[in-house]
């Protein structure tokens, strides 16, 4: 490919990478044959990505998108969304990757929200895309990827068309993720300085110990999530680690990818984890899963039994993190864990947490509360063109993200679910969380979601809903056997009143229970907020 007169042609270094977004660029540089992502939809070297982001930042340039604009990718698991990402890193633009299980509307609405000057978009998503842009009439831009979407131009053709060279002028882009909107419109979190060095990504690089040119990781979930776009994408790729893709998560084929491409890290959220170990003996023991040396999962509290499996199957190979996109940052690894089964972890060096009371005294060791984090004095997140709901989520210097827990006195952090979760019976708090992770231990229980539900003496009761095993016949008399089985293992104001069983539960796409969804049909209207 001819190189245009703009590239940069000096080495660069790790210092200059980093302060301009261009990472990538200086593995390409080491190692431009390094397998930097693959998938079913293709895959790229450290070098192609590396060329592919510049072209994509010259393209969007060429039709008068400047540093600092917004940019929506609503975009499968495939080498195109790597490689927008990468443009955005190293073009100054502000990237909003959108959650393709959302409608055209929704969709419409966030680009809209973002300001986003340029719309990259999925073929496969592609009657969303079109009502969504007609929502978002500052979207000048549209390309296809993939594949054609009426009104919007080839993404193959703009970027083909570039020159591949490094940028003379990179300039550091920044990310705006959108929260999953559980009341009202989703929110964008944004900062507009960038944080200073976080404890959490320093103790991340520490256990992961990546190997350049050895190791490879495992993209599991949606890349448009927070999650799996900063710990299985972006953190082995700035460490000159390849990705490897799913395109749709499942439980045996996570092991056959680990097998076949000798996965050394990957991240997970404990369905993933409860999924993997209800394999059957056999399907496990199919799969050489020695390369693996590092599982990490955070997202929601692990049922103990389950992650004691996992560590029992795997090795110590299992770390957890407690954190979300507006910050935070508490670890522990497996060692650890099994002293202390069923924490999250400590707070890393840097990071203050406190439980709260509804009146905002901070609680001692023990005693059940809200979860807050103190917020970093630079960088602290705030929600675009929203100040009231930036206002509503600071408790002072403090936030939180809606989690009850309680500290022991080891200073080991235990989260018993989430505010807007917690069941009021006759004024005593139970947490649906505890219940769900001895139902999960009954043979027949593929996952479970406890709830409250109206009750006239008590105000609420504890109902569990409850999705079988496949070949399992749910009916009266597994409710009894359940009900009997929580009897043995809860005290008796946990205990389940009822149970119902649902084919499926509703779940964000990291795999996560929507417990305010399996709440909703037993409250009125009038009733219970939800």
């Amino acid at each position: 490919m001819a190189k245009s007169g703009s590239e940069q042609e000096s080495a660069l270094t790790p210092e200059e990478a980093a302060a301009s977004g261009m990472v990538l660029a200086l593995h390409a540089q080491l190692a431009p044959q390094r397998m930097a992502v693959a998938s079913a939809a293709g895959t790229r070297s450290f070098g192609e990505l590396n060329a592919r982001a510049n072209q994509l930042v010259r393209a969007l340039r060429a039709r008068g998108v400047a540093p600092g604009a917004g940019v929506a990718l609503l975009c499968s698991n495939r080498p195109e969304f790597v490689e927008t990402m990468a443009a955005c890193q190293r073009g100054g633009y502000r990237i909003t990757p959108i959650n393709w299980h959302l409608t055209g509307k929704e969709i419409g609405y966030i680009v809209d929200n973002c300001e986003a000057e340029a719309f990259l978009a999925d073929a496969r998503f592609g009657a969303k895309a079109i009502e969504a842009a007609a929502l978002a009439p500052g979207a000048r831009v549209k390309l296809a990827i993939g594949g054609a979407i009426d009104g919007f131009e080839p993404y193959e053709a703009a970027v083909e068309g570039q020159a591949g060279g490094n940028l003379s002028d990179p300039q550091l882009g920044s990310q705006m993720l959108y929260t999953s909107g559980t009341t009202g419109h989703p929110k964008g979190v944004y900062r507009r300085t960038p944080p200073g060095p976080s404890p959490l990504l320093e103790k991340l690089r520490e256990t992961a110990a990546f190997k350049p040119g050895e190791d490879a990781a495992l993209v599991t979930g949606p890349l448009y999530h927070a999650a799996p776009l900063a710990l299985n994408l972006l953190f082995p790729l700035a460490s000159g680690v390849g990705t490897v893709l799913m395109d749709k998560w499942d439980a045996e084929e996570t092991l056959a990818l680990i097998e076949k491409h000798r996965i050394t890290h990957t991240h997970v959220v404990p369905t993933m984890m409860h999924r993997m170990a209800g394999l059957p003996k056999a399907v496990r023991e199919k799969y050489d899963l020695s390369s693996l040396r590092w599982m990490l999962h955070g997202a929601a509290p692990c049922p103990v039994h389950v992650k004691e499996e996992m560590i029992a199957w795997l090795g110590p190979v299992v770390f957890e993190y407690y954190a979300a996109t507006e910050g935070g940052g508490v670890f522990i690894g497996p060692e650890e864990w099994l002293e202390k089964k069923g924490s999250v972890g400590r707070a890393l060096p840097g990071v203050t947490v406190s439980i709260q009371d509804e009146a905002g005294r901070e609680l001692p060791a023990g005693e059940t509360g809200t979860v807050y984090f103190k917020a970093p004095d630079v960088g602290r997140f705030e929600y675009f063109k929203a100040p009231e709901k930036t206002e509503g989520a600071y408790r002072g210097s403090y936030f939180t993200m809606g989690d009850m827990g309680y500290i022991d006195e080891d200073g080991f952090i235990f989260l018993t679910g989430r505010s807007a979760e917690l069941i009021i019976s006759g004024g005593v708090n139970i947490y649906p969380a505890e219940i769900d992770q001895e139902l999960l231990q009954h043979p027949a229980v593929a996952d479970v979601a406890t709830i409250g539900v109206p009750n006239e003496e008590w105000g609420e009761e504890v109902k569990a809903v409850v999705q079988v095993k496949e070949g399992i016949h749910a009916g009266p008399e597994l409710a009894q056997e359940l009900l009997a089985f929580a009897a043995n293992r809860l005290p008796g104001f946990k205990r389940p009143r009822s149970i119902d069983f649902a084919e499926d539960l509703p779940r964000l796409p990291t795999g996560k229970i929507v417990r305010r969804q399996v709440r909703a049909p037993y409250w009125p209207v009038k009733g219970k907020s939800i």
